[in-house]
């Protein structure tokens, strides 16, 4: 049967009692039956929410996760962490970020992702030089996450510059060199990989590495409606370095550009003064906030209280894969700002009061708009990505349906996403990846491989 019974469905009108989501074969829910009987041999459901979308990932950093934790001689920041990256880009290969993806997105999966954006600027070979096949590494992303049943967002990475002014790239920056053309020409070559699982847009790296030139370039060139990602506003010293440069901000500069509209993602935009906040929510575009990551690099707090008070929209990616759960990125967005603000309950408007429904809402709304893909609500048209909860774990005992998300994101550390479904296909059974044996064997083989070097 193409149809799982919801005793309890997140619906986008709230929890609903007694709901029949069908889907076609094509993997969009087709019908939504509420006051609905359970038929015979039908899979039946305790609690059923929408799957998350990770807004941000950078996938081959997964292979380093947990490796950059002691310090140097000197004080660490993030400039320190990203040398240390440089050095693990420069020896993966297509088959180990193949092997790495997969990996990282079958985890992603078992924690309620069921849709990534992937950032992805690894194209080149170690020498500097464009395989025979220019998407060769793109497509080996791709295929990890059609492996592993990950709805994929695949943005290349548009990446010329060393810094603001057109510096020229360091020598350990080779893998990631490419003009507005040569990206224009991968995402050509790309364009027989979309589906009902896979979007394809584009991602200036980031004001340093991208010309307000080349962006618009790409922008027109590019067709509607597709996404486009920007890293933006992380570190005070890009901040610092844009005002030396041009006499803006970050945000600043890129709003005033006239570029920035719903089709885009503002990844981080931790650094905000006033009326950058209100730009951004003014604009329609999505900030991309990813806290753990934010945490491990010592970034900074995002402006939260301001930007929702603003109407902005935003939603939550992995991107380094310190974590690979959205629950933690939600937890921490808000224990975040209360740590901050010495204050509690801070992610909730007039319409919503409960943190965990408020978080869960925005970010599946965000992440939706930022994938360029019909994803976030079990709706009609939409993918069928859904999670069903534990709903045998105490933490849901006895519980109401109104207390599941704050209880499941703010109480204990245990997993509570029993199933997956991405596209009406099952991906997760109990826990476990359908495929996980499989991918781990090669993640390990690889790893093993990545560490001798």
């Amino acid at each position: 049967m193409n149809s799982l019974y919801a005793q309890h469905a997140y619906l986008p009108q709230g929890w609903v009692d007694n709901v029949r989501l069908t889907w076609n074969s094509d993997g969009d829910l087709s019908a939504i039956e509420e006051n609905a009987q359970a038929l015979a041999g039908e899979k039946i459901a305790r609690f059923v929410v929408p799957g998350m979308t990770n807004l941000h990932s950078h996938a081959f950093q997964r292979a380093m996760a947990g490796l950059t934790e002691m310090a140097g001689d000197s004080k660490d920041s993030f400039w320190t962490w990203r040398d240390l990256m440089y050095r693990t880009a420069l020896h993966i290969t297509p088959e180990q970020i193949q092997a790495i993806a997969a990996q990282l997105y079958s985890e992603c999966l078992r924690h309620g992702y069921t849709s990534v954006c992937e950032f992805h600027y690894l194209h080149r070979d170690v020498d500097g030089h464009f395989y025979a096949n220019p998407a060769e590494m793109a497509e080996r992303v791709i295929a990890a996450a059609n492996m592993a049943g990950m709805g994929i967002s695949m943005l290349p990475v548009l990446y010329s510059y060393a810094d603001f002014g057109e510096i020229a790239l360091r020598h350990d920056q080779r893998r990631f060199a490419t003009d507005a053309n040569e990206i224009m020409d991968l995402i050509q070559a790309l364009e027989r990989q979309r589906n009902h699982q896979v979007e394809i847009g584009v991602a200036p790296h980031s004001l340093r590495a991208a010309s307000i030139a080349q962006i618009h370039h790409i922008q027109s060139a590019l067709p509607n409606r597709r996404p486009i990602h920007i890293h933006i506003a992380e570190q005070q010293k890009e901040v610092d370095v844009c005002i030396a440069f041009s006499g803006k901000r970050p945000v600043e500069l890129l709003l005033d550009s006239g570029l920035v509209d719903q089709r885009w993602c503002l990844v981080h935009a931790t650094h905000l003064n006033a009326a950058e906040v209100q730009g951004i929510a003014a604009s329609g575009a999505v900030a991309g906030i990813c806290t753990t990551t934010e945490g491990n690099l010592g970034d900074g707090f995002f402006s939260l209280p301001d930007y929702i008070a603003a109407g902005g929209r935003f939603g939550i990616g992995s991107d380094s894969h310190v974590s690979q759960s959205p629950v933690e990125e939600l937890r921490w967005l808000e224990y975040g700002q209360r740590l901050r603000l010495q204050g509690r309950n801070i992610a909730t408007n007039v319409a919503q009061r409960r943190v965990g429904d408020f978080l869960w809402d925005a970010a599946l709304s965000g992440g939706a708009q930022a994938s360029g893909r019909p994803v976030g609500k079990l709706a009609l048209a939409h993918r069928a990505d859904m999670l069903v909860l534990d709903d045998t774990h105490p933490n849901l005992a006895g519980i109401t349906s109104r207390d599941v998300l704050n209880t499941w994101i703010f109480a204990g550390n245990d997993q509570l996403v029993r199933d997956v479904y991405v596209g009406g296909k099952q991906v997760v059974q109990s826990g476990r990846h359908v495929h996980q044996a499989q991918i781990q064997a090669a993640y390990g083989e690889c790893m093993r491989t990545l560490r001798s070097l």
